[in-house]
């Protein structure tokens, strides 16, 4: 593994990596944030799942989560949203190719070469994270737009390796959604039976969830028919699954609207993943 930067931030470090992934068959980079609490031993950890056309640099630059992580005592990761490099399948469209793995195990030509991103979070780079970095077994996931459909098909299929789960703008019904149709089609083919394990809302459905989930959505975001938040609304209402769904006045599906409640989003995990005897150390403690 590569280090390619490291930069102090809010008394912790900030770094970005490089390695050789097995399953996606091509160089990888992936962003690791460390609170100060490391000093006092590992700390929980919480997965930051980016949307369309962005890599591991976004969220990382721009959604402003690190000073809460600080305070909460709480690594961040950031992984890319797909294999990239000459010898990687990629499209002229913004949304199917290189920028828009949308977190699922390819199976069609010729996607299915590189195309694993659903592996290589849970997997590979989880099984990285947690061999190289001082941070506990308590993982959470969280994630904006593909990156927010990608947390929660993830953590719903995956309940036994991730804590908690929130979602900033989800596309949460991609089955019928053509931010989601295009791509299942492309990557898995044409048999829509396929395409159910990578649906939050049929997941939800199905399999539910042990605890609540966070998803909030901007009123005014520009995408919003194709996230589709009424129909896992709609599921939550259905079942009595346990969630807080918030519609945020006058927000939009930018960064700022992912930096304005991110703290939420911060502390929303870090009560889940630092109770039981798992709790942080406090940052101003870990300072001195």
């Amino acid at each position: 593994m590569e280090t390619v930067s490291e930069n102090r931030c809010f008394g912790g470090m900030q770094a970005v990596y490089k390695h050789t992934s097995k399953v996606c068959a091509c160089d990888m980079t992936f962003a690791v944030f460390l609170p100060p609490q490391v000093s006092e031993g590992p700390v929980p950890c919480l997965w930051y799942l980016s949307g369309l056309t962005c890599n591991h640099e976004n969220a990382m630059t721009k959604a402003g989560l690190q000073a809460h992580a600080a305070e909460h005592g709480l690594a961040l990761v950031f992984p890319d949203t797909s294999p990239r490099g000459d010898g990687v399948a990629d499209d002229e469209a913004y949304d199917l190719g290189q920028g828009a793995g949308f977190y699922v195990n390819a199976t069609k030509a010729p996607w299915n070469a590189h195309f694993k991103m659903y592996d290589y979070i849970v997997r590979e780079l989880r099984d990285l994270v947690q061999d190289t970095f001082p941070v506990n077994g308590r993982h959470g996931i969280t994630g904006h737009s593909m990156g927010g459909h990608g947390a929660l098909i993830i953590a719903l299929r995956n309940p036994d390796l991730y804590q908690s789960v929130s979602a900033f703008a989800p596309i949460t019904n991609p089955t019928q959604s053509a931010w989601g149709r295009k791509q299942l089609t492309a990557y898995l083919g044409d048999d829509e039976a396929e395409w159910a394990d990578y649906d939050a809302t049929i997941l939800l459905r199905e399999r539910g969830w042990n605890g609540e989930i966070l998803i909030d959505q901007g009123a005014d975001d520009q995408f919003v028919n194709l996230l589709r938040p009424h129909a896992i609304a709609g599921v939550v209402t259905e079942t009595c699954q346990p969630a807080v769904i918030r519609l945020q006045e006058r927000y939009d599906h930018s960064y700022f609207f992912v930096s304005t409640f991110g703290g939420d989003h911060i502390a929303w995990h870090a009560d889940r993943l630092c109770g039981n005897g798992q709790a942080a150390v406090p940052a101003r403690e870990a300072a001195q």
